[in-house]
């Protein structure tokens, strides 16, 4: 297969929006913490503490798939700055490294949301068992 400039610069959007659900995440769970972080502040409840250890392995998680999309969007761009010295063998290996970050990243995202659907269904147990 021939790598042209055209297919790694396919990647950057698909790497940008994933770089967005990301921060979206990120964002969420910071929100998150300061809310039980208040909530512990009054109440120094072993349940919230256990919600925020919780959490902070979920920022980790989400902080590693950042970093790896991060580094998979900068092999992208050194792909093509390879295709345009015209070194291509090495874009072709650059690339595969690429397409490799973004693959690591996206698994770190999937078990980044069975943690947060495990979180979710304590949650509604805890409400149901409540009725």
């Amino acid at each position: 297969m021939e790598l042209t400039l055209g297919i790694p610069a396919l990647l950057f959007p698909a790497i940008s929006l994933t770089m967005l659900a990301y921060n979206a995440r990120y964002l969420a769970i910071a929100a998150l913490i300061r809310n039980l972080h208040s909530q512990y502040e009054e109440s120094a409840s072993e349940k919230v503490r256990l919600q925020v250890q919780k959490l902070r392995k979920r920022l980790t998680i989400i902080k590693n798939m950042q970093a790896v999309a991060i580094l998979s969007f900068l092999l992208a761009v050194i792909t093509m700055f390879l295709l345009y010295i015209e070194h291509a063998l090495w874009a072709q290996i650059v690339f595969g490294i690429s397409l490799l970050a973004l693959m690591v990243s996206l698994i770190l995202s999937l078990i980044e949301v069975q943690l947060s659907t495990k979180a979710l269904g304590i949650q509604l147990q805890n409400i149901e068992n409540k009725k």
